[in-house]
């Protein structure tokens, strides 16, 4: 069964995570006993209503405060689809959770309180999926009951997104009124908005097309492992496993080993239960090639007529995500696909005021959630591609050196 990963964005008290209790209570995906406990709680509240929003903030402090703190994972399935949920933090300074969650995400939620209108973080996620290239983002007008299901009210919000969206590259926008509280247009449709023909937001995820979003034109396989099972039944066997990043492997076809540029020809692909006469991603298998060459961990293998250029020097657009500035000819870890080398930040060229979609030049110094578009310079070739053709390979994360700390993620623009 097809799986989506979707994220949720928005403002703080927009509606995230009651949304997705919402999602996950009307869809029959909770057990009793997740309910009984989340209804305890509202009662204990003094809640006149189940608040859903539980469901799904696990952190007492979130559930003490009534926001989202960190990135909540959350799993349900339909007879259509399985879902991955990510909900994701409002608060501006959290902007370093929503890179984490939509990171993998095929589709992007962005809520708007329909009584706001458009906020600052509204823009600020809005840039974000577009940075990211989430491929699809479903704009969710909420709180549609608080202002008396007014279609004029949503038709100026569609129109203002519409004209800040013209800014980004965004693939293609879809909008939904909803109350996520009440329940309208979320999985059923909503008896209070008779003006709004479209499909409810559960329709939505389980019918949008999502098979085109993988790269299926450059064929790229990171080495994870080197399978050497050392028994008498398959004494001679030296497999590379490692999941497929982009494109497609058939048995037979000719693949070059970087960095070395070995060649040889793909002599079986093994899953773990049958052999495959192909694999496409995000497919996790095991290729053996018909030459023994040498290759480890990190390696990749390509296509001879299709090769990711290998360089020491990228273009990066990074969000910092560490609460320390980065260190003046500091040393990180970059760590690419299965690949590891070290590196450092050789200038920081502009950074971006999401707000406006401005650059600040001149501005040396990176802050936690700035996003900013830097030089990087590594020990050894990296094979990439530009993140725009390829999310799993044109993606990199720093790690420091001293305290093992993630402090950026990275998305590669293009080699030089």
């Amino acid at each position: 069964m097809e799986i989506l990963r979707f994220t949720t964005a928005g403002s703080v008290d927009d509606g995230k995570s009651t949304l997705i209790g919402r999602l996950l209570y009307d869809s029959k995906s909770i057990f009793e006993d997740q309910l009984e406990q989340v209804s305890a709680t509202s009662k204990r509240k003094g809640l006149e209503h189940v608040d859903l929003s539980l469901l799904t903030d696990g952190l007492r402090s979130e559930r003490e405060q009534g926001i989202t703190i960190d990135v909540a994972y959350r799993y349900f399935a339909t007879p259509k689809r399985k879902f991955i949920i990510a909900d994701t933090p409002g608060h501006i300074q959290y902007t370093r959770n929503m890179v984490t969650g939509a990171s993998t995400a095929n589709l992007a939620l962005v809520l708007v309180d329909a009584r706001k209108g458009l906020v600052e973080q509204t823009h600020r996620h809005a840039f974000i999926a577009s940075l990211l290239q989430i491929p699809h983002l479903v704009v969710c007008v909420n709180k549609m009951d608080l202002v008396d299901y007014d279609e004029e009210i949503f038709n100026k919000i569609q129109e203002d997104f519409k004209e800040f969206g013209a800014k980004l590259n965004l693939k293609e926008i879809r909008f939904v009124p909803i109350s996520a509280l009440k329940g309208d247009n979320v999985v059923n449709r909503s008896k209070a908005m008779p003006w709004y023909q479209g499909e409810t937001l559960l329709h939505t995820l389980e019918t949008i097309y999502i098979s085109s979003d993988n790269n299926y034109i450059d064929p790229r396989f990171a080495v994870q492992t080197i399978i050497r099972p050392h028994s008498d039944e398959y004494h001679d066997f030296r497999g590379y496993a490692g999941r497929v990043s982009s494109g497609v492997f058939r048995v037979g076809d000719d693949v070059v080993a970087l960095p070395s540029g070995f060649t040889s020809k793909v002599k079986s692909i093994l899953s773990y239960d049958k052999e495959l006469k192909e694999a496409y991603p995000p497919q996790s298998v095991t290729i053996t090639l018909e030459d023994d060459i040498d290759i480890s961990r990190g390696d990749m293998l390509v296509r001879p007529n299709n090769k990711p250029q290998a360089t020491q020097d990228l273009d990066v657009m990074l969000c910092w995500m560490d609460d320390q500035p980065p260190r003046p000819r500091a040393k990180y870890i970059l760590m690419h696909t299965t690949n590891e080398a070290r590196c450092m930040i050789k200038d920081i060229q502009y950074k971006v005021n999401i707000n406006t979609l401005s650059r600040i030049e001149g501005d040396k110094s990176l802050a936690m959630n700035d996003i900013a578009r830097v030089k990087i310079r590594t020990t050894k070739p990296i094979m990439s591609d530009p993140y725009k053709s390829n999310r799993v390979t044109g993606s990199i994360i720093l790690v420091d050196e001293a305290t093992h700390n993630t402090v950026a993620a990275g998305m590669i623009r293009r080699e030089k």
